[in-house]
């Protein structure tokens, strides 16, 4: 592995920034993680946030992959699992095990944090298949059903004078 790995902090908003440009480029997806960037003010508060967990892998000042990870604390036991919402690595980086200390890393800080387990999702397209061999080459796979329910948004009030 050429990259060293950053677990990220409160004061680290420019760092993920750049994990957002990774994102973009790996999922081909710039409408999603660029076109409304999030103020550094946001940003710095979810760095700072307790569920928030962002690890990056860097080639020295360049960011090259990371991760973006939740803790949900549940409640029928004192316990935790983490939810791996993103992780990817720009091509140039690949298959030198950046994904693979990206993840051993988020597992040394859900040990930390006392979680049970990290799950993940992926896709069961041909463009997820490198994820998907990656993920069950160290997990247990399980096939599960996913579906995304609607948020109604309320409308917006203007309270700008007239």
């Amino acid at each position: 592995m050429t990259a060293a790995i950053v677990r990220l902090s409160l004061h680290d908003v420019a760092l993920l920034q750049q994990l957002s440009e990774v994102f973009a480029v790996a999922f081909d997806d710039r409408e999603n993680y660029l076109s409304c960037r999030p103020s550094v003010e946001y940003l710095s508060r979810l760095l700072g946030s307790a569920p928030f967990i962002a690890v990056v892998a860097r080639d020295g000042a360049e960011v090259v992959g990371g991760l973006a990870a939740y803790e949900l604390v549940k409640f029928e036991q004192e316990r935790s699992e983490i939810y791996l919402y993103d992780l990817a690595v720009l091509a140039a980086y690949r298959r030198r095990g950046i994904a693979r200390a990206l993840i051993a890393e988020l597992q040394r800080i859900a040990a930390e944090r006392g979680a049970e387990v990290i799950f993940v999702q992926a896709d069961t397209t041909v463009e997820d298949e490198p994820a998907i061999a990656l993920y069950e080459s160290m997990s247990e796979r399980q096939e599960v059903l996913h579906f995304d329910i609607t948020v109604p948004h309320l409308p917006q009030v203007n309270h700008a004078s007239d």
